[in-house]
C-alpha cells in the first residue's frame, strides 16, 4: 500500500542570534510528531530553516562590523547545529538567502503585482524593528507594539500594499468551514475577533529604509516586506514554481499538513499567508497549530533579565533525550510551560532515571542473574498477568488518541502508564521470592518475559520522543521487532535469544546541590562579565519627595496587614480598561488574580516573570468587571511614574515581608 504523504514545517528561526530552549522547543515538537508519522505509516517531508532577512538583522551585522551575509550565515550555522545536536530527523534545512527562493518569491511579488493584488503607495505609521511589523496609532497599546510590547519608530517611505481586504471575507468564510484550520481553539477565536472582525487594513510589502532584503527586481530601491519572503518558503522549497510549472514533489506534499508556530506569530500565518495562497490560487495549508511558550521560572527569556537557557548548555548538562522529554512532557497543550532547573532535576531522577532507568536495569539485571540472560516464554499464567498486558495493549490506541490532536505531552503520560505498571507488576509478583522456590522457575521466567516485552512495547512507542533512550533499550533486549504498528499484539519479543550482558545505566540521577552550585556560580560569571562590559554610570544624587503624612496607626493596626513576595507568572490587559492589568500571581503554593492600574507604566509582556509585594489579606474587589484578590504594591515619583516594589535579593514566592 502506498504510503500517505505528510508535510510539517516549524517556523523558520530567525538568524539574529542564537536560538534559545523556547526557539528549540519547537523544532522538538515538529520532530517528534515526524517521528510518530513515519512510525504509523506516512510518508513525511519534514521542513525547516532559517528566515535571514530584515531591518534587525542588517541592523545586528552593522554593530559586529560584519556583513549581513557573514552575520546570517554564523547564525544560520549555529541553529543548524543545534537542531542537529537535538537529533531532530528534518528532511530539509532551508535558508532564505538560497538563490532560488530569491528568484521566486521576486516572481510572486511581480506576479500579485501584475494582477493587482498589490499596488504602489506610502506608507506612514508605526513600526516595530524586532517584529518587522507595521501598526497603526489605533494598533498600538500603550503606544507601543501589540506583540512585543517594545517602543515603536514612526516610519513614513514609498512602499507597496497588499490589498487584504479583498481576501477578508474569504478568509473567514475558510476558517468557519474549517474549524481544524487554526488550533488551538483560543488562537482562532484571537484571530477572528481582533482582526478579522474589526476589519484589514491593506498591509505593506516592500521596505526602502534598508537594504538588506529580496530586491523588487522591477523597483530598484525596494526590498520585500521580510513576513511575505519568509512565509513562502513553504511552498518555494517545497517544488513550487510561480511560472506554473511546480514538481511532483510539490503537488505530492501540498497542501502542508500542519505549520507549527510559535503563537506570536499565529497572525501572520493564518492571516497573511492564507491570504498570499488565495491570491496565488494555491490551497491552504490544512492546519496551523500555535504552540504555546516556554519560560524561565515563569518569565519570558530574555537577554536583557539574564534568563536566556540554551539547549547546548541543557545538553551537557542532562543529556539529550532528557532535554527532549522536558520540553515535550512538561509543556501544556494550549498554555505556557515553564523551565525551572529544579523540576528539571526532578522530572531527570523521578521519571528517566527511576520509572525508566530502573526499571530497566533491574529487569534485564535478573534475566541476566536468573537465567544468564536468555530470554523465554514458558506461559504460566496468572491473574495478576492480565492487567499489565491489557495495559500495554491498550497503550497505542490512547497515544494515537492523544497525537491525532498533538497532544504530545498526554502521548508521553500514556507510555509512562505502562512503565509505572511494569514497575508495579514487580512488586506484585516479587521475581526474587519466585527465584528462592526451585519449582517456580517457569512461573519466574513467565513474569521477566511479560515485563521486558512491556517494556519493549513502551520503548516502541518512545521512539518518537527519545529516539536515542528508545534504540539502546530494545538494543539491549535483543528485540528486532520495533513495528509501532505491531503494538495490537503481546508476545511478539523473540524467546531464545539474550539480553545484554550489563545493562547501560540510561540516566544517571541528578545531584541538585551539586548542578544548582554550578548553574549559580556560571550565572555569576555571566553577569559579572557583562557588568564588566557595561558602560559605568555615574551616581546621581535625586532630590527627595514629601508627602502629605497620613494619620499614626498603632502597631496592631499594622500587625493586621500581611505582606508577601509575589510571583506573576501571567498577565493581560484588563479589555474594559485602558488603565488596568490583570496579573496572575504565585504567592506560596496558590495563585491569586490580582487586577492593578499600571498598564500606563508597564505592558502585559514586562510583567510577567517579576517578583513583586504584594499585600495579600485585603478583601477580594471587582475593578471593571474583574475580580482582584489583592494589591501589588509601587513607588511613585513626583511626575506620576511607578515602579514595582521588588525584593533585593532573591526570594521565594510567598516569603513574608515584615
Amino acid at each position: 500500500m502506498e504510503k500517505k504523504p505528510y508535510y510539517i514545517s516549524t517556523a523558520i528561526a530567525y538568524t539574529s542570534a542564537k536560538p534559545h530552549i523556547g526557539n528549540t522547543y519547537e523544532i522538538v515538537l515538529a520532530d517528534a510528531i515526524a517521528r510518530y508519522k513515519r512510525m504509523t505509516g506516512y510518508d513525511v517531508y519534514f521542513q525547516t530553516g532559517t528566515d535571514e532577512h530584515g531591518q534587525k538583522i542588517q541592523q545586528k551585522a552593522e554593530a559586529a562590523g560584519i556583513t549581513p551575509q557573514q552575520h546570517v550565515d554564523n547564525v544560520s550555522g549555529e541553529i543548524h547545529r543545534i537542531w542537529d545536536l537535538m537529533n531532530t530527523s528534518y528532511d530539509k534545512f532551508i535558508r532564505t538567502t538560497d538563490p532560488e527562493h530569491v528568484e521566486k518569491v521576486q516572481k510572486i511579488f511581480k506576479r500579485l503585482y501584475e494582477q493587482g493584488d498589490i499596488y504602489k503607495g506610502k506608507y506612514v505609521g508605526k513600526y516595530c524593528t524586532p517584529c518587522e511589523s507595521f501598526w497603526t496609532e489605533s494598533q498600538l497599546v500603550d503606544g507601543k507594539c501589540p506583540d512585543c510590547g517594545r517602543e515603536c519608530v514612526d516610519a513614513e517611505e514609498e512602499a507597496y500594499f497588499f490589498r487584504m481586504s479583498k481576501y477578508a471575507d474569504r478568509l473567514m468564510d475558510y476558517i468557519n468551514e474549517h474549524p481544524e484550520f487554526i488550533q488551538p481553539e483560543s488562537r482562532k477565536n484571537e484571530m477572528v475577533n481582533n482582526f478579522l472582525k474589526p476589519g484589514l487594513q491593506d498591509l505593506c510589502v516592500s521596505r526602502t529604509s534598508f537594504s538588506w532584503g529580496i530586491p523588487v527586481d522591477f523597483d530598484p530601491g525596494h526590498v520585500v516586506y521580510v513576513w511575505l519572503d519568509a512565509l513562502t518558503n513553504y511552498i518555494t522549497f517545497c517544488g513550487y514554481d510561480p511560472d506554473g510549472n511546480s514538481d511532483e514533489h510539490y503537488k505530492k506534499y501540498w497542501p502542508a499538513d500542519v505549520h507549527l508556530i510559535g503563537k506570536d506569530i499565529i497572525r501572520f500565518h493564518t492571516i497573511y499567508w492564507p491570504i498570499f495562497l488565495m491570491a496565488l490560487g494555491e490551497p491552504l495549508p490544512k492546519q496551523v497549530f500555535g504552540h504555546p511558550w516556554l519560560l524561565v521560572n515563569s518569565g519570558k527569556m530574555s537577554k536583557s533579565t539574564g534568563n536566556v537557557i540554551y539547549a547546548d548548555d541543557l545538553v551537557e548538562q542532562f543529556g539529550v533525550d532528557a532535554v527532549r522529554y522536558y520540553m515535550l512532557h512538561e509543556m501544556p497543550f494550549a498554555n505556557d510551560g515553564v523551565f525551572t532547573y529544579e523540576l528539571m532535576i526532578e522530572r531527570t531522577n523521578s521519571d528517566l532515571a527511576n520509572i525508566l532507568g530502573n526499571l530497566v536495569n533491574r529487569t534485564i539485571s535478573m534475566n541476566n542473574k536468573y537465567f544468564g540472560g536468555v530470554i523465554s516464554n514458558p506461559g504460566v499464567n496468572e491473574p495478576v498477568d492480565d492487567d499489565l498486558k491489557a495495559v500495554a495493549l491498550a497503550m497505542h490506541e490512547k497515544v494515537d488518541a492523544k497525537m491525532e490532536k498533538l497532544r504530545v505531552a498526554d502521548a508521553i503520560t500514556e507510555v509512562f502508564t505502562l512503565l509505572r505498571r511494569c514497575n508495579k507488576y514487580i512488586d506484585e509478583t516479587e521475581p526474587w521470592k519466585l527465584a528462592k522456590d526451585e519449582t517456580k522457575q517457569d512461573r519466574l521466567a513467565t513474569v521477566l518475559y511479560n515485563l521486558m516485552e512491556g517494556i519493549r512495547m513502551a520503548a516502541v512507542a518512545l521512539a518518537a520522543y527519545l529516539p536515542d533512550t528508545s534504540a539502546k533499550i530494545l538494543d539491549m533486549l535483543g528485540t528486532q521487532e520495533r513495528d509501532y504498528l505491531k503494538l495490537d499484539q503481546f508476545g511478539l519479543l523473540e524467546t531464545g535469544g539474550k539480553v545484554v550482558e550489563k545493562p547501560e545505566i540510561l540516566f544517571a540521577r541528578v545531584d541538585i546541590k551539586e548542578l544548582m552550585e554550578k548553574v549559580e556560580a556560571d550565572k555569576a560569571a555571566n553577569a559579572q562579565a557583562q557588568s564588566a562590559a557595561a558602560p559605568a554610570e555615574e551616581a546621581e544624587t535625586e532630590e527627595g519627595i514629601d508627602i502629605e503624612p497620613k494619620a499614626e496607626i498603632t502597631f496592631d493596626d499594622f500587625e493586621k496587614l500581611q505582606f508577601q513576595v509575589g510571583e506573576i507568572i501571567a498577565c493581560e490587559a484588563v479589555k474594559k480598561s485602558k488603565k488596568l492589568l490583570c496579573s496572575q500571581v504565585k504567592i506560596g503554593n496558590q495563585v491569586r488574580q490580582i487586577v492593578s492600574g499600571i498598564r500606563k507604566h508597564y505592558s502585559p509582556e514586562e510583567m510577567v516573570g517579576k517578583k513583586v509585594m504584594v499585600v495579600t489579606n485585603l478583601k477580594p474587589a471587582t475593578l471593571a468587571g474583574v475580580k482582584s484578590e489583592g494589591m501589588i504594591l509601587c513607588a511613585e515619583d513626583a511626575d506620576g511614574n511607578l515602579s514595582l516594589m521588588v525584593p533585593e535579593k532573591k526570594m521565594p514566592a510567598g516569603a513574608e515581608i515584615c
